[in-house]
């Protein structure tokens, strides 16, 4: 029986400055029908391009790639729009990102099924018995704010697999969690893949994933380079005799930058060279910088709906210190970094960043409108989600403006930030006007009249 996916020499280069980085080199792997593969591999080894190639999201730069009969390489986009909605399952590593903050988490296991035209009664049922299988059934009518980060990812796995694929992807599906949630996501992965009867590839960090696998998949610069399945482990030997050996195996035997090979009866064998030491480990250099700000939280009450995220929490962070954040799911770490990054306001206490009280400067969301976020992108600069053309700058020196000048611009954007009741048409309007004052700072900049 032909495997679900067959991938041979794969390739996948990126441009760069230096022209090119390669993220998969020669990658070959095949993931066979009900089977769990779970990819291991450092960042950087080419675990997300993969993930990427096989979700039909990025055409890989060379070689063969065929998933339940379809040929990703050459496909057309309609032929991928269709592979994506009948035989993928996606589970991405921001699940958040799937998860539409204005629809029920009985949506939003609904939707897959109807991108695929089937009818409301079936949609309903479907995600009725998915959110039951999790234990979420009591929860159905929450959205995503009101629940927990496990939650979350519940909902998230039930909608990958509400259309009944044939092959599940998930991309470090529990980076978000604590270890006991993260393990009990694992095996509802599993066993959910394995009454559906589909195949999945899970790529993690986390060696608990491998638990629920049948076969392991190590990746190493864009390439496999050992698989376990069972108790049996391999090394892969690629085109032209490469073969890929873990590091620690490697230094484990007093093996470093050479190795001496010994050929033997129907075997192969590597040993030390005599006499050759492991290369200096590199000193570590400290870095030095300013000194930070005292960062506190004062009696923080964060609620959503009946749920209590957090009540009338007290917490200091010293400067020049790293404080590691624990707990379960559900305890509240994900709200409190969200209030203490100024990303949400509490509804009690306050959050004070040296002598400014951070939680002022947002807002809380507009009662009966949709909350619109303003987020930092790389240039330093706010961006609206509904108006890519309106930019607003967030600080002097990431954009060459005056002080003064990034406060003008700013002004209007803090006003409707504060604003506990505004109309659409008086948001727009305080939209357009920063635009226009950010055109003006720039053209006042270069010297030009406007």
């Amino acid at each position: 029986m032909a495997a679900l996916v067959d991938a041979r020499e794969l390739f996948a280069v990126y441009p760069s400055a230096t022209g090119g980085v390669a993220a998969l080199q020669g990658l070959t792997l095949t993931v066979e029908e009900d089977e769990i593969s779970v990819v291991l591999g450092p960042s950087g080894s080419g675990k997300t391009t993969l993930m990427r190639v096989l979700a039909g999201l990025a055409r890989p730069s060379a070689g063969s790639l065929v998933a339940a009969g379809i040929d990703l390489l050459h496909a057309s986009s309609r032929e991928l729009g269709r592979y994506r909605r009948d035989v993928l399952g996606y589970a991405d590593q921001h699940y958040w990102r799937a998860l539409a903050g204005e629809l029920t988490a009985e949506e939003l296991v609904a939707l897959p099924l109807g991108l695929s035209s089937a009818r409301p009664a079936e949609r309903r049922a479907r995600a009725r018995a998915l959110l039951e299988r999790v234990g979420l059934l009591d929860r159905a009518s929450a959205r995503p704010r009101e629940l927990s980060g496990g939650e979350q990812q519940r909902i998230a796995l039930c909608a990958a697999l509400a259309h009944r694929p044939r092959l599940v992807i998930a991309d470090e599906p529990t980076g978000d969690l604590d270890a006991e949630s993260a393990r009990a996501v694992y095996v509802l992965l599993a066993e959910l893949v394995s009454e559906q009867g589909a195949s999945a590839v899970v790529v993690s960090h986390d060696p608990a994933s491998t638990e629920v696998a049948d076969r392991v998949v190590h990746i190493r610069d864009g390439r496999v380079s050992e698989e376990r399945q069972g108790d049996v482990e391999t090394a892969v030997v690629g085109s032209g005799g490469w073969l890929r050996i873990p590091e620690e195996t490697l230094r484990a035997a007093g093996i470093h930058d050479r190795a001496r090979i010994v050929l033997g009866d129907r075997s192969v064998g590597l040993h030390p060279v005599d006499g050759r030491v492991a290369a200096p480990v590199a000193a570590s250099v400290r870095l030095e910088g300013a000194r930070g700000v005292l960062l506190e939280a004062r009696g923080v009450s964060r609620r959503y709906g009946t749920q209590t995220a957090l009540d009338r929490l007290d917490v200091t962070f010293l400067p020049g210190e790293l404080t590691v954040v624990v707990g379960p799911s559900g305890s509240g770490k994900s709200t409190l970094l969200g209030l203490l990054a100024g990303m949400d306001v509490p509804d009690e206490g306050d959050v004070l960043l040296g002598d400014v009280v951070v939680s002022s400067l947002d807002c809380k969301p507009i009662r009966g409108a949709r909350v619109e976020l303003w987020q930092a992108n790389a240039t330093g600069r706010y961006r609206h989600p509904a108006d890519d053309r309106t930019e607003v700058p967030i600080d002097p020196a990431f954009t060459g403006f005056g002080r003064a000048a990034s406060a003008t611009i700013a002004s209007p954007v803090l006003t409707a930030k504060r604003a506990r009741r505004s109309s659409a048409g008086s948001a727009a309007f305080i939209s357009s006007r920063a635009s226009r004052t950010a055109s003006a700072a720039r053209t006042a900049r270069s010297g030009s009249s406007p």
